[in-house]
């Protein structure tokens, strides 16, 4: 028979094996939540790998199959994206550890394959001018404007999440010791330093805009909409994208969290030190801000290959 694209077989798939995987389906919907789109990425790629051995190798099943055979489709799926091998690597291990904890199988086929190791993608940020027209973007002259102005000031110096903005209370804000208590990820709380220029921005908003906006109304959100109401993440997010093309910003670069992107990366640019800059970010593995030395060192390439002489 001639060699046929691994994918192509998805649909020869034996009624039992489609019975035993919706099966599994099931069973993880049940025991671990997985979301809709998990669930059908599992169930593709389970019916790949399910039709591939039903005809090379001559009507095996998913669980009667070894590290050898799972190898053998791997390699027959050798076209596939690094990212995209990962997922379907990582499909298989659900499925086998799965069948293992269950007592369907003695031993777990995957086990012995290893995981092809993915670079972590570089989050996209802006460069520090790019930033000073971003920030000067809104009207200061109007109440909205001072608002919309004071937001970006305090998420770019304080790197703060769009969802941590967004739902500061009037009560996190310490003017006097300069720094906001933040309750990020699991509830953790932080302290963390405005610096002077967002700060003023920040009373200049409390003085004139917040009331403003408010009218007779109260309420403890620190960022309010025309009807008094706090900011949503999606509110934030469209007022971000219009004052980028205002900027001059493609919007496609953007993502809601780039200005913290951008803080941290500024930092780590100017030198800061990665554990302080872990601190800010609320991050709870340093490796997760080790990153942000990567993206420095890219920068520090490219500026070489642009003005060495033999960059």
């Amino acid at each position: 028979m001639p060699e046929q694209d691994a994918g192509a077989l998805t649909a020869i798939v034996p009624a039992t094996e489609e019975t035993a995987i919706e099966a599994y389906i099931d069973e993880v919907w049940m025991e671990m939540g997985l979301s809709t789109n998990t669930l059908a990425a599992y169930r593709a790629d389970l019916r790949a790998c399910a039709g591939w051995l039903s005809l090379r190798r001559c009507g095996m099943t998913l669980l009667q199959a070894g590290a050898a055979d799972l190898q053998a489709y791997l390699a027959a799926r050798h076209t596939l994206s690094p990212r995209s091998l990962a997922r379907l690597q990582s499909a298989l291990r659900h499925y086998y550890r799965h069948q293992l904890r269950h007592g369907r199988i003695a031993v777990d086929p995957t086990g012995v394959i290893e995981t092809p190791k993915l670079g972590r993608r570089l989050p996209g940020s802006l460069s520090e001018a790019e930033v000073e027209a971003l920030l000067a973007a809104p009207d200061a002259g109007t109440s909205l404007g001072l608002r919309d102005r004071a937001m970006l000031e305090l998420l770019y110096a304080t790197g703060l999440r769009v969802s941590e903005l967004v739902t500061l209370g009037r009560d996190q804000v310490n003017p006097r010791g300069g720094v906001l208590r933040v309750s990020g990820k699991g509830n953790k709380e932080r302290l963390v330093p405005i610096g002077e220029t967002a700060l003023d921005w920040l009373e200049r908003y409390l003085a004139e805009a917040r009331p403003a906006l408010l009218g007779m109304r109260l309420t403890e959100a620190l960022f309010v909409t025309s009807r008094g109401e706090s900011m949503t993440r999606q509110n934030f997010w469209y007022l971000i994208k219009r004052y980028a093309m205002t900027a001059g910003i493609d919007p496609m670069r953007l993502s809601p969290h780039t200005l913290r992107h951008a803080f941290a990366t500024h930092l780590v640019n100017h030198g800061a030190d990665l554990r302080v800059v872990q601190l800010l970010l609320g991050h709870s593995d340093l490796s997760t801000t080790q990153i942000y030395t990567h993206v420095a060192r890219e920068r520090l390439k490219r500026l070489h290959e642009r003005h060495h002489p033999r960059g």
